[in-house]
């Protein structure tokens, strides 16, 4: 079963075991119970978890929980696939909770989902709002934003879902006759976030106006545009469609193939440029070398990696939760004494806490003096997997050592090895030259 039905259970099922009784509404401990062992008979059918949860409410039609049961309903439905059931209990649920985001998306592509006059007039509304909603939380990821990589990943997941809220809007309107407002939206939802799908619903909705050129302009997009989400049958169906209209337009594919070229072309600038919006948020959003990248110091400053170039670079990779990292930061020091005065090695601290928060209070309980960074995404390029992880990179910029875990005993002498064979451009045990990713070292004993 996919994860989202496993999670609904696991979180019913704990909620109902843990919760006290309500007061005054009728739920009782039975019911708790009995509701806990039905999910957990349910197993991993979504189809027995969403009978398990309609005969819980037959059985206990004023239930404390009805709205959690039925929001249950909703998710569980979407892992089945059951649109019928998604607008059900859906708009019961909205009805009590009519902001939620999560509930709000499915809701509308399920009524959408017949293309039907009566359908996008119950789905109108709910794009509506959801896009309104969305579009707060979209300003304020800019205006706040949390920094470095997790900060932009933010920021580009908040434009994917409002992109796609749009879409249910222009969908809606479309459906309803509106086809120029539905053409609007589409452009907008592909601007907030390009997308194969919104250069698919313009390309519709251009078609259904009767304009061939700019059909097939915008479902030549949909099919070149480099999108992840995009599969093989997807780029299929816009392949066919696209030379439909071409040919009922033109009475042949020729000329066809320089459209396709001009759209891959205006993909990728539009990606480019989206992309480029985005390096104000994250400096390191196109950078696939490490040396490109810009690290973020706990005081606020800037540090382009690529000013090193030249030197040997040891980079630390800790966190505050980690135990060994403690145990191995004095021994940093040690390391450090053997080559102070030398200004060809740097050494960098470089903390993986998802929350920073913790970090400057870490800092400062600790005593700990030297210079910290945040990883800004470079521990995803570099595969770091395990804290604490040293990386060496030599003064071409290329991995020479990577020590996973540390060897208490050892850690002083191995490390100031590798730095030495780094200096002579030897390449040390557990790294492959002109390549950031190199297997552990052997040597060093994996943290726990």
């Amino acid at each position: 079963m996919k994860l989202l039905s496993l999670l609904l259970i696991t979180s019913l099922c704990a909620s109902a075991a843990q919760a006290p009784p309500p007061q005054n509404t009728g739920s009782t401990d039975a019911e708790n119970q009995e509701l806990n062992r039905a999910l957990e008979e349910a197993g991993a059918s979504p189809v027995d978890f969403i009978r398990a949860l309609e005969n819980h409410l037959q059985k206990y039609p004023n239930s404390a929980r009805r709205l959690e049961i039925e929001r249950g309903l909703v998710r569980g439905s979407i892992d089945a696939k059951d649109y019928r059931r998604i607008e059900l209990y859906g708009e019961r649920v909205l009805v009590s909770d009519p902001d939620d985001a999560v509930i709000l998306e499915p809701v509308a592509q399920a009524e959408l989902k017949t293309r039907t006059p009566d359908g996008a007039r119950r789905a109108l509304p709910h794009a509506e709002h959801l896009e309104a909603l969305l579009t707060v939380s979209a300003k304020e990821a800019r205006e706040k934003p949390e920094g470095g990589r997790q900060g932009t990943m933010h920021i580009i997941e908040t434009d994917v879902h409002l992109a796609s809220a749009i879409l249910l809007d222009a969908r809606a309107q479309g459906i309803l006759g509106n086809k120029p407002k539905a053409i609007e939206l589409a452009r907008r939802s592909f601007d907030v976030s390009p997308s194969a799908e919104g250069a698919r619903e313009a390309g519709y909705w251009y078609n259904e106006t009767g304009d061939a050129a700019n059909a097939v302009n915008w479902l030549a997009l949909a099919f070149t545009i480099g999108d992840p989400r995009v599969t093989d049958a997807d780029r299929a169906r816009d392949r066919e469609r696209m030379g439909e209209i071409y040919r009922q337009w033109k009475g042949s594919e020729a000329g066809l193939g320089d459209i396709v070229l001009a759209a891959w072309d205006r993909g990728r600038e539009v990606v480019a440029q989206h992309r480029l919006e985005l390096k104000q948020y994250d400096p390191n959003i196109q950078a696939s070398d490490p040396m490109d990248y810009t690290l973020t110091g706990v005081d606020g400053s800037k540090l382009k990696l690529a000013s090193l170039r030249g030197k040997v670079i040891v980079m630390d990779f800790w966190a505050t939760w980690c135990g060994p990292c403690r145990v191995q930061h004095p021994l940093y020091d040690k390391v450090m004494e053997g080559f102070r005065g030398r200004g060809d090695v740097v050494f960098l601290f470089v903390d993986t806490d998802e929350d920073r928060s913790l970090v400057p209070t870490f800092l400062s309980a600790n005593k700990w003096t030297n210079k910290a960074y945040y990883e800004d995404g470079l521990s995803i390029l570099l595969r770091v997997s395990s804290i604490p992880t040293t990386l060496v990179f030599d003064g071409r910029g290329e991995l020479a050592s990577r020590m996973t875990g540390f060897d208490p005993d050892r850690f002083v002498a191995m490390l100031t090895e590798r730095i030495n064979d780094a200096l002579k451009g030897v390449t040390g045990a557990g790294a492959q030259p002109g390549s950031p990713m190199g297997p552990a070292s052997p040597a060093a004993k994996p943290a726990t």
